[in-house]
């Protein structure tokens, strides 16, 4: 039975994994934005953490997840004689290897970590049917790798410690590789293996040549991380140079989110916010059936002995210090406090957390955000089909993006016949938005190059859509809606204070979808 309910919950993963759902600008700006530029030449806007003086992401994580793959398509691709690979298969190349890392390596880990043979079935199933694996570790997120390091990190130091006989330096070699690796992606790696590490200090004791083999390995595998994130950002760099002027970036990342100024850019919560909100989002009824288990006596005992809860509760706890909270920051907390969940053989919990995975897995995993990525792939062929129906003779168009996540420009392809300059408004004010457009739209004839992004439940364009806007209307601009895409829920633009509950929700969810206008002007 177990098997059949894993393979059908293997092949949920699938369909999510190929869902172009997107859950956070990260998941493109933080990695395959990055690479795309400098392997494709595709056109690319690198974020400010890899633009600014004291840079503080690294890319040593990111090759073999983005570098090696987009490499080989590249290989392939000119192999054939066909130039660059399209970008859309680029896009579900890289989820497919998020997938398979999620499916091969966070299972896996799951398996060993659980000692109990009787609940390793039930527990990986478990973790199978939570939405966060179906969404969130198949998408390309830092926080998704920072889960399986975190996870394999803890299945390290457990066959170091019951490795009593004897030394195993390829051990060694890997948890130092793990714990290198784990703080270059992110520095929130140390706080999930700070308590559980404490097991270690005793067979440190036992045997310090374990310490001193470890240490040896972390050095040199931190020189190596230095040097390529040092020769990333500074051309022609040799060794010696990064001896002499090295580029840490997890020291720089430790020095900017220790600043509470730099956190407030981003957006400040209060310290209670993971426990309270971010662990109840990403587990659902898991969470409160957690929260009761801990107020009974011999259950709270045995969650203290519990490694796994160990890890993910005091890493929940060091990150409620800093102000910003954001729910994927626990994703490695995820499978660890599901591991510890005994609550699946009631029926009552096993409905609920259908139900909300159900709910929040096609929420997540396909309308939020849904349609930036279908468009952006569509987008030169819309452009090029409405300048032949326009008769325009310009190579270059700009493409205008409100009330959506900061589209990926890499997914737009290289193309040298056409020019797509795409600006960004996301959240600018309605009527900021039209002074921008009337100040790029170009004087009659009708004829134009300027075109807008932005979900069809924005009822503020009501009034200018060509369809809508009456003949004697006074609106000097006109929208000529020329796609759409329907699996698209924009959760920024929620007012329940204005417009109420049920009409908001009739609005965002009722008109769903994410539109691409020409914009024109008038001309009466």
């Amino acid at each position: 039975m177990w098997r059949r309910t894993y393979l059908l919950l293997l092949l949920i993963r699938v369909y999510f994994a190929l869902s172009p759902s997107y859950l956070h600008p990260d998941e493109n700006f933080q990695g395959p934005e990055l690479f795309a530029g400098r392997i494709f030449s595709y056109p690319s806007k690198l974020p400010w953490e890899f633009t600014t003086t004291q840079p503080i992401r690294s890319v040593f994580p990111l090759w073999p997840i983005y570098d090696v793959p987009m490499s080989l398509l590249k290989w392939f691709y000119t192999e054939i004689g066909s130039g660059n690979p399209p970008p859309q298969l680029v896009y579900y190349a890289l989820r497919a290897g998020m997938f398979l890392l999620s499916f091969v390596l966070e299972d896996w880990a799951v398996y060993e970590l659980v000692p109990s043979p009787r609940h390793r079935r039930a527990t990986v199933v478990l973790v199978a049917s939570s939405y966060v694996t179906w969404t969130y570790q198949t998408h390309t997120f830092s926080n998704a790798l920072e889960t399986l390091l975190v996870a394999w990190g803890l299945v390290l130091i457990r066959r170091i410690v019951e490795n009593k006989e004897r030394s195993s330096f390829f051990s060694y070699a890997v948890f130092a590789f793990i714990a290198v690796v784990g703080v270059f992606n992110r520095i929130t790696f140390p706080a999930f293996l700070l308590f559980p590490g404490l097991q270690l200090l005793p067979y440190f004791q036992r045997k310090p040549s374990a310490f001193a083999a470890i240490l040896t390995f972390a050095l040199l595998f931190s020189l190596i991380a230095i040097h390529i994130d040092t020769t990333f950002y500074r051309e022609n760099n040799s060794l010696l140079q990064t001896l002499h002027a090295p580029i840490i970036t997890p020291l720089n990342n430790i020095l900017y989110n220790t600043n509470t100024s730099n956190l407030a850019t981003h957006g400040l919560h209060p310290h209670h916010q993971h426990f309270t909100a971010n662990l109840l989002q990403l587990l659902g009824p898991a969470y409160i059936a957690m929260l009761l288990s801990l107020c009974t006596f011999p259950l709270n005992l045995r969650w203290i002995r519990n490694v796994r809860a160990l890890s993910a509760l005091s890493a929940t706890l060091l990150l409620s210090i800093f102000p910003h909270q954001e729910p994927r920051f626990l994703l490695p907390a995820v499978p660890l406090l599901l591991s510890c969940v005994r609550m699946h053989r009631s029926r009552l919990f096993l409905a609920v957390w259908i139900l909300f995975n159900a709910a929040m897995g096609f929420l997540m995993g396909v309308y939020h955000q849904g349609g930036v990525v279908p468009t952006q792939l569509a987008m030169r062929g819309i452009i090029n089909t409405n300048t032949a129906a326009q008769g325009i003779t310009t190579r270059e168009s700009s493409v205008f993006w409100w009330k959506t996540y900061s589209p990926p420009q890499w997914l737009l392809g290289a193309d040298d016949t056409t020019s797509i300059n795409t600006i960004d408004l996301m959240g600018v004010p309605g009527l900021e938005m039209l002074s921008t457009l009337e100040n790029t739209v170009p004087p009659c004839p009708l004829s134009s190059h300027i075109y807008l992004v932005a979900p069809t439940s924005a009822t503020f364009l009501d009034s200018y859509v060509a369809e809508s806007a009456s003949e004697t209307s006074s609106q000097d601009l006109r929208l000529y809606r020329l796609w759409s895409y329907r699996n698209h829920i924009n959760l920024d633009d929620l007012d329940f204070v204005d417009d109420g509950v049920l009409e908001t929700v009739k609005r965002v969810v009722g008109r769903r979808g994410l539109g691409v206008w020409s914009v024109r002007r008038s001309c009466k």
